[in-house]
């Protein structure tokens, strides 16, 4: 076997555990975050609104979209029209299924947002609506969407890479801002949405096997 297929799964491990690190990390600033870093009218702004976009899964399927129509348009050589359906496939697989691993994580982890008990952990009962997940915030389903599209359009377009990440950075920050997540939901939908963008950019590269 090649060495760069044996060195493959220990790179997802280290990327799981220095993911797992970064949420461990940041679970020790969510108490300070939640009380010093806030402004509840965020969503009341323009600013603020449109950042929250960047975590809508509508939004990036409307771009995939516009993305595979690019490239079937007239004139277009055939290795661009593979590539631009490449594109469009990567990115609503990303932040489709990033968004539903978040939804069973959030199943899994049952953690209520901040404002159940003023910044302090709650954690709802199997016993209490054990398939909604409604009320919880870990990991953000927002931040999710945010990264994963971000790490697909970075991907594909590397020149504007610092425009998307700072748009995701962006919209966890407004998550924060609003008091709707903890430091460590944010950041763990970050990790989620960046390794599943990264783990299916293989499945939807042309001639892939």
């Amino acid at each position: 076997m090649p060495e760069r297929l044996r060195a493959a799964p220990m790179r997802w491990v280290a990327a799981i555990v220095a993911s797992l690190a970064c949420v461990a990390l940041a679970s020790l600033g969510d108490v300070w975050t939640y009380h010093h870093v806030s402004l509840p009218r965020v969503y009341d702004t323009d600013w603020g609104r449109a950042l929250r976009t960047m975590g809508y899964w509508p939004l990036w399927a409307i771009v995939a979209f516009a993305i595979w129509r690019h490239g079937e348009g007239s004139g277009q050589q055939p290795d661009r029209r593979a590539r631009s359906r490449w594109q469009a496939a990567w990115l609503v697989g990303a932040v489709t299924v990033a968004g539903i691993a978040a939804e069973l994580l959030k199943l899994l982890i049952r953690r209520e947002r901040p404002g159940a008990d003023s910044g302090l952990y709650v954690f709802r009962a199997w016993t209490d609506r054990p398939f909604s997940t409604s009320g919880f915030g870990m990991p953000s389903s927002h931040a999710v969407e945010a990264f994963a599209a971000a790490t697909v359009l970075a991907g594909c377009f590397p020149e504007t890479a610092v425009v998307w990440y700072g748009l995701a950075i962006g919209c966890a920050v407004t998550r924060l801002l609003s008091g709707a997540h903890f430091l460590s939901d944010v950041v763990a939908g970050a990790a989620l949405g960046l390794l599943v963008a990264h783990a299916l950019r293989r499945a939807f590269r042309p001639g892939a096997s």
